[in-house]
């Protein structure tokens, strides 16, 4: 952040940058906070104590680019009247979270058109979530701009500790984004900012529905002066929508969440800090193969993170602290730990797997005469240990309350430093840089990920941008290890490796946002599950590096607000419509199945209806439609493995609300046409989902 204490001096209107764009806000007399994703990436920005509500609403759009020539920065009095930004970051707001008729982060970010959300289970249980055509571990996931990533597996990458009512925004930074975020940032990050509240206030919701559904939270603020403290807890539970064929609950889920945030600010640093846990159990029926229609999971995650920012000074310093573990038990069989289910002649044990993730990293940045410079470093621990995956430990480690052994392990540290400039011109931006990234993991050398971005705006609507970036990613440790159940891993896999091209639109106004990209990526090294049917009897699931997968897509997107377009009117409060296509170029014979990569979002379609029906009662109308490319094995009638194609689909809900000062009481329905459709193979979707509930928030 940036802050520079001046006099207090006369109000002052500026027209237009000066050649020095960074210069304007030297200007101020009052202090700019601006809100990243990282020192190089402009999100969101806003002025301390000073309400941007009169030039950008809350109801401007569904979802957004937040840059910021959309909010008015206030100093001394006198408005900022607008900036440029070289990279685009998507925003759900918490206006458009608390309207959307969704029970996890998983929910939320289907309404996002460059997101592909694969969905296992209900209500979060467990969803492969990815960004442009890829998979769901080509992307960091990041709480309050924290890496939260598990290097085992991401499956249940998106097991947060917080409820979806803590959340204040979701931000979306797509395509590569490695000298942002360092590996695993393949083709993305999504970052999840929690509430951070200035006024002391309790909340809590109630809600229930369809197939057992249950869920209750509450949430504490208590704000005094310099400080903040939050704290904050919730459960849900369900029978789940799915039977075994024995008539036994396999699709049940139960978990709690639990988060505490602290923060200190002065005028010299800002200091906040965060530890959270969560615990779930669900039946996983058939999520990992067809063998077995009654597997179940258990996880257990702790976070706990410390990150500072000084304030005064030309030299700026922000660093972090972290560590999260992350502790799983699966189990083939559910209730039978190596013992042998009633008609089967073989029993499996249970897998265990625990991580621990260290994490220290120092980013910072400065003013000169030719702009602002941003450095940083990271140095990133991943400890594994497990009954099945890694290299044979030489002592092995005893199961917490469990007469089993960790076995197994993998221990690798990664080390990144990236420097990046930034040039704002009147129109013009320009931002470059590079990661440079070693790991110990088979002894990988430094190896440099460039790129760059740029923008023109043109008026004071239309905004041209193009961007160039490179990126990697390290195998996951079930990519590398898992070699049971069917699967055969590969340990000496390679790095996945990307370029991609990007260029684009965008145009703003009051009442009409818009946007328009081409983008083309080119990945390397790809890593991807494949089944081999050519193999017959001997087939298994393998992880190989395909050689290249090419994909070029588009994106558009338009936003309506009515209630700016025309005021005379109350009822349509806004309308959002986006699309994204994808084409993939990949050698794709026609023996193999694949698990992942091969399968991709060919076209997506979003649109968003918000009315306001009668004083405070609301209605959001969320419509999805889907059509993707690939193929899965699925049993006919007489019991025989046949191969399917993916059919396309449509899906709407709906959220019916009265949204009082107060208190929320809203009735929510997910499909309610009951269309039967897949996510991922054919494990089926939910029908119908009935839910309805209350939440209170009372300041005190």
């Amino acid at each position: 952040m940036y802050n520079r204490p001046m006099a207090s001096c006369e109000p002052m209107k500026f027209k237009r940058f000066s050649h020095k764009g960074y210069a304007l806000f030297a200007c101020l007399g009052k202090v700019v906070l601006i809100g990243t994703l990282s020192v190089a990436t402009v999100s969101h920005a806003k002025a301390e104590g000073v309400s941007t509500k009169e030039l950008r609403p809350d109801t401007l759009s569904t979802q957004s680019d937040v840059m910021l020539n959309e909010v008015s920065v206030t100093g001394s009095r006198a408005p900022l009247t607008r900036s440029q930004a070289a990279r685009m970051v998507t925003v759900l707001d918490s206006k458009e979270i608390q309207c959307a008729p969704v029970q996890s982060v998983n929910d939320l970010l289907k309404y996002i058109a460059s997101v592909d959300v694969r969905q296992r289970g209900p209500i979060g249980a467990q969803t492969d979530i990815s960004i442009r055509g890829g998979n769901f571990e080509q992307i960091t996931v990041l709480l309050n701009g924290i890496n939260i990533c598990d290097p085992q597996t991401g499956h249940n990458a998106f097991d947060f500790p917080v409820d979806v009512a803590d959340i204040e925004r979701i931000e979306v930074l797509e395509g590569p984004a490695g000298r942002v975020f360092g590996t695993s940032s393949l083709l993305g990050a999504i970052n999840i900012v929690t509430k951070k509240e200035k006024t002391s206030n309790v909340s809590a919701h109630i809600d229930g529905g369809s197939y057992g559904y249950l869920s209750g939270g509450a949430s504490l603020n208590l704000s005094s002066g310099k400080w903040t403290n939050r704290v904050s807890g919730s459960y849900t539970r369900s029978d789940g929508y799915s039977r075994s064929k024995a008539g036994k609950l396999n699709g049940d889920f139960y978990g709690g969440k639990a988060f505490y945030q602290g923060g200190y600010e002065d005028s010299d640093i800002k200091v906040d800090w965060h530890a959270g846990l969560s615990s779930r159990d669900f039946g996983s029926n058939t999520f990992y193969g067809t063998g077995s229609d009654n597997q179940f999971e258990h996880t257990f995650k702790t976070y706990t993170a410390v990150q500072a920012e000084t304030k005064r000074g030309k030299f700026h310093l922000k660093p972090s602290i972290y560590w999260n573990r992350n502790m799983d038990r699966f189990e083939w069989f559910r209730g039978h730990d190596g013992k042998k289910p009633e008609g089967l002649s073989y029993g499996v044990p249970y897998n265990y797997h625990r991580t621990d993730v260290y994490g220290v990293n120092l980013n910072s940045y400065f003013d000169w005469a030719f702009g602002r410079t941003a450095i940083s470093a990271e140095l990133r621990n991943e400890d594994l240990v497990s009954t099945t995956l890694g290299e044979p430990l030489d002592k092995p480690k005893h199961v917490h309350k469990t007469d089993r052994d960790y076995t197994n392990g993998l221990n690798r540290t990664n080390i990144s430093f990236a420097l990046e400039h930034n040039i704002l011109l009147e129109r013009f931006t320009l931002s470059a840089g590079l990661v440079a990234v070693k790991n110990s993991w088979s002894n990988m050398n430094m190896r440099l990920y460039p790129g760059v971005d740029a923008s023109y705006r043109i008026g004071d609507h239309v905004k041209f941008y193009a961007s160039y970036n490179t990126s990697l990613r390290m195998p996951s440790a079930t990519e590398l290890y898992y070699s049971v159940g069917g699967h055969k891993a590969d340990k000496h896999l390679k790095p996945e490796e990307l370029q991609a091209f990007e260029g684009g639109v965008k145009y703003l106004s009051a009442g009409i946002t818009a946007s328009a990209s081409v983008f083309h990526n080119r990945c390397k090294n790809m890593i991807d599950w494949i089944w081999d049917s050519s193999e017959g009897d001997e087939a298994v699931w393998k992880s190989v590096n395909f050689t290249k997968v090419n994909t070029i897509g588009t994106e558009a997107q338009v936003g309506l607000n009515f209630l700016r377009l025309i005021p005379a009117q109350h009822v349509v409060k806004n309308l959002t419509l986006q699309y994204t296509y994808l084409s993939q170029d990949k050698d794709e014979p026609a023996n193999i199945q694949s698990r992942s990569t091969l399968e991709y979002l060919r076209h997506k379609f979003i649109a968003n209806l918000e009315l306001n029906l009668w004083r405070n009662l609301d209605l959001t109308v969320k419509y999805r439609f889907q059509k993707r490319d690939g193929k899965f094995t699925a049993t006919d009638a007489s019991g025989n493995a046949v191969v399917k194609h993916y059919q396309p689909y449509a899906v709407t809900d709906v959220r019916l609300a009265w949204n009082d000062k107060w208190y929320k009481a809203y009735v929510e329905a997910n499909n309610v046409f009951a269309k039967k459709y897949y996510d991922f193979g054919s494990i089926p979707q939910p029908g119908a989902w009935v839910m309805a509930g209350v939440a209170v928030n009372v300041n005190l």
